[in-house]
């Protein structure tokens, strides 16, 4: 069997257009090449692909990517210069998925069962995320014992993830006019407090199994105003909180409200927005605590959010680990290296073949 070439094939995956909702094409290609593999059952549930082992091994991990990218920004056409392949979704995250599908069909006998998860539309609201759809339509074909995203990590292991949680806060007031402003209630000015309390929040940093966590509080919009001669009545605030994995959101939600419980007025309101749940390290799995060790690899804390908060939530522990660098990521300058996916494939290429 001729060993397969992982950044050959994330050459191929960038060429392959697949912004959030138009992924059908790369899809199309990625089940033709599963489809071939005798070893594999493959599923398509609309735009999500699951590639499955039944060997009756007793374990099975998990690999998972998202075959979606954002938006072109001048960067729609791969472009390789030496061992640097340039173009939208090099690194988040075709290079993972480059490596998910060499794996797929270089390993015929691993030392686990095996599920090759390939799903849509995660660079967009959570609501619509093909994981979703799997969930809705076969929800066993998630089960594993262990869990890896091949989101960008530069090779490191990000353990877990920070929860988020969006709220807006509404300050009333009263009109007047700005000619005689002590005849109502300015809201806007009424902000002073609610700033205050976000300048002054003093971060949490728990560290769990070894990972230190890095909470944050930051104003992120401000809505309000009538006209220029008018005092406003109303302010709006929205503000993201980031969610260690000790807390849980009806936690973090308590704590938030206790925060703000000092300035707000019955006449005002704190509502939740939307929120994402974090996920645990899970360091202490034997499958990722292996592969850690044995290759030396550095393992800290997910400070953003992922879907490994998805299978956390389904008991399954998850981390992240993949090719390329994350602050590439979405930017014009997003690129790739063949030592980094080379890298990444061997590593997990040992540990499927060798359960070691």
């Amino acid at each position: 069997m001729t060993e397969p070439n992982p950044f050959e094939m994330t050459s191929t995956l960038v060429a392959i257009p697949s912004v959030s909702f138009e992924e059908a094409a790369i899809v199309d290609f990625l089940h033709d090449r599963l489809n071939q593999i005798p070893w594999l059952e493959t599923s398509r549930i609309g735009d999500n692909l699951i590639a499955r082992t039944n060997m009756e091994k007793g374990q099975r991990l998990l690999l998972g990517g998202h075959t979606d990218t954002v938006p072109a920004n001048n960067n729609l056409e791969p472009r390789l210069e030496g061992e640097t392949l340039w173009g939208l979704g090099a690194a988040d995250m075709k290079g993972g998925l480059a490596v998910m599908l060499s794996l797929a069909e270089a390993i015929p006998s691993p030392a686990f069962d095996m599920t090759y998860l390939f799903y849509a539309r995660e660079e967009v609201a959570a609501e619509h995320s093909g994981l979703k759809d799997i969930v809705d339509a076969a929800p066993e074909l998630l089960d594993a014992d262990l869990a890896l995203l091949g989101e960008p990590t530069s090779g490191t292991v990000e353990a877990g993830c920070q929860g988020t949680m969006r709220f807006v806060l509404e300050l009333k007031g009263e009109r007047a006019h700005t000619a005689r402003p002590w005849m109502g209630v300015n809201a806007i000015h009424r902000l002073d407090k609610a700033l205050n309390v976000l300048n002054e929040y003093k971060e949490r940093k728990p560290v769990i199994e070894g990972c230190e966590y890095h909470e944050a509080l930051q104003a992120v919009r401000i809505e309000g105003g009538v006209a220029g001669n008018v005092v406003p009545d109303s302010v709006a605030l929205t503000f993201n909180h980031r969610v260690a994995p000790d807390r849980d959101l009806e936690e973090a939600e308590d704590f938030i409200r206790s925060l703000f419980s000092s300035i707000i007025a019955p006449e005002d309101s704190l509502i939740l927005v939307d929120s994402a749940p974090p996920a645990k390290p899970g360091l202490s799995n034997p499958m990722l605590a292996s592969m850690i060790g044995k290759h030396d690899l550095q393992a800290r804390a997910k400070l953003g959010w992922t879907d490994v908060a998805f299978f956390d939530q389904r008991g399954i522990p998850a981390a992240n680990f993949g090719p390329g660098d994350a602050t590439l990521a979405h930017t014009q300058e997003e690129r790739i290296t063949k030592p980094a996916v080379d890298s990444c494939y061997l590593v997990l290429k040992n540990l499927i073949e060798t359960g070691l």
